[in-house]
């Protein structure tokens, strides 16, 4: 039996974004979530599934336009993921992300909110972030006038088919070949074209995603607020004379990087932290600077992505702390001891834990460089790390800073931070909704005082938040 066809809805008004940077809009009653959508348009809506809760649709035709809309700058919007609310104002942007926030600590955390500091928007909305990781294709995403054009025709040559750049939103096996990204100062788009086009000249193959075969696997650019550059070419396979001619062609044709690296790859997927990274020219890292610190930033280490946001981040996360200098501060999710070095200098002690031991290994060599002597690091599970044993054999925290990954705190990590009962918590996070949940765990003492959302990621419905929690 054939599926009944999913409606057409014609001139809806959409009304809000919801979860997911989705927008929404409301039909009988019921729940609509739309992609490419705008707070204020009337539009006709394709629904694309269909629950008895809600529906999922997308705009195939605009009547009316939102005054909030505005005229996207990049060629690849509406294909490439990366920046799906170019399309929206940047003011109503930050409106939308500091509601987001607040939703989600009214509706999820539902403790009493003081008000909220209003959002930190971004001074640099193009051009932002100092990491991209591209990926090699030899099957490269159609756009459906290609599909259109070659159906008739004969097969496209192979090497219209490559592709450098990103996984379609949704599709593995699907990249698209981008011609400029707006995300990453000069001379990101410069070296990925023209290792795509030494590539092409050279009939060296791209990586055959499902089939696994091809030379390039990906391409990792970093640059620092130093102006230094780091490349990582990653090779699924391990052709020495290939792999030199590429080398020799960034080395050559490009003097602004510093840092020249290559890794061969050939697992079955794109991690590549468990294998050997070559330095095959200048340094094998990076330095980020923030006040008077230096950061050195490997091929493995992470780093914010907006340096000059996470600067802004964690004064405020300084800021909320009040360290007077006499503070015995935990780092938790210390990652590679950015926030712990960063506050060291006013505090009497600053103990991190991490997960990755590389990234805790990182730590230490940023606190060796700059000559900082009262932090400590260890690296292990946090709900293990972080016990009555722990707190034994090193002194109590008056401060506890956290910054977790997206899926928030471990339960049992909550449940030692109420044992601990720290006067203060500063809660950094990136992802609103398990910050919200983590602090109603925590409204068994602590009392929320303070809220910061930050804009991280201009152009995307991502939104970083500091809470300051005091004990009550």
């Amino acid at each position: 039996m054939s599926r009944k066809p999913l409606p057409l809805f014609e001139k809806v008004t959409i009304t809000d974004y919801a979860a997911e940077g989705k927008s929404l809009a409301r039909i009988d009653g019921q729940v609509v979530f739309i992609d490419g959508g705008v707070p204020q348009d009337i539009v006709d809506l394709q629904v694309t599934y269909k629950k008895k809760s809600y529906m999922e649709a997308q705009v195939v035709k605009i009547h009316h336009y939102s005054p909030l809309r505005t005229a996207a700058f990049c060629e690849h919007f509406g294909t490439c993921g990366g920046c799906k609310w170019q399309h929206l104002d940047y003011t109503a942007q930050l409106r939308y992300k500091q509601q987001q926030v607040v939703d989600a600590l009214e509706r999820i955390g539902k403790v009493t909110l003081p008000n909220c500091e209003p959002i930190l928007g971004s001074a640099k909305t193009k051009y932002y972030r100092n990491k991209l990781d591209y990926s090699f294709s030899n099957k490269r995403w159609l756009t459906k006038d290609e599909i259109v054009f070659t159906e008739n025709q004969p097969p496209l040559p192979a090497k219209e088919l490559y592709a450098l750049g990103f996984h379609v939103p949704g599709r593995y096996d699907k990249v698209l070949d981008v011609k400029n990204c707006y995300l990453q100062p000069s001379p990101s788009n410069e070296i990925r074209l023209s290792l795509r086009k030494l590539a092409i000249d050279n009939n060296l193959t791209f990586f055959d995603i499902k089939n696994k075969g091809g030379l390039f696997r990906n391409l990792i650019i970093r640059t620092a607020n130093t102006g230094e550059v780091m490349v990582l070419v990653s090779f699924y396979e391990n052709d020495q004379q290939a792999i030199t001619l590429v080398m020799e062609h960034l080395k050559a044709n490009f003097p602004q990087i510093t840092s020249l690296l290559y890794v061969y790859n050939p697992k079955g997927n794109e991690t590549f932290n468990d294998l050997e990274i070559v330095c095959y020219h200048g340094k094998p890292y990076l330095t980020e600077t923030m006040e008077d610190l230096q950061f050195r930033v490997g091929a493995k280490s992470f780093y914010q992505t907006n340096s000059a946001q996470a600067y802004e981040l964690y004064k405020i996360t300084r800021d909320f702390a009040q360290l007077t200098g006499s503070e015995v501060v935990y780092d938790l999710y210390t990652g590679t001891g950015t926030i712990a070095n960063f506050v060291a200098k006013k505090s009497r002690q600053v103990i991190g834990i991490e997960y990755v031991e590389q990234a805790i290994e990182d730590a230490k060599v940023n606190s060796q460089i700059n000559n900082i002597t009262n932090t400590l690091f260890y690296a292990g599970d946090m709900k293990d790390l972080l016990t009555p044993k722990f707190l034994e054999t090193h002194p109590r925290p008056d401060v506890v800073i956290t910054d977790p990954p997206r899926a928030g705190m471990h339960e049992d990590v909550v449940k030692m931070l109420l044992q601990i009962a720290a006067p203060r918590i500063v809660y950094v996070s990136c992802n609103p909704a398990t910050q919200a949940r983590d602090i109603q765990w925590l409204d068994e003492k602590y009392a929320v005082k303070r809220i910061q959302p930050v804009d991280m990621f201009p152009h995307t419905h991502h939104v970083e938040n500091v809470v300051l929690l005091e004990l009550k």
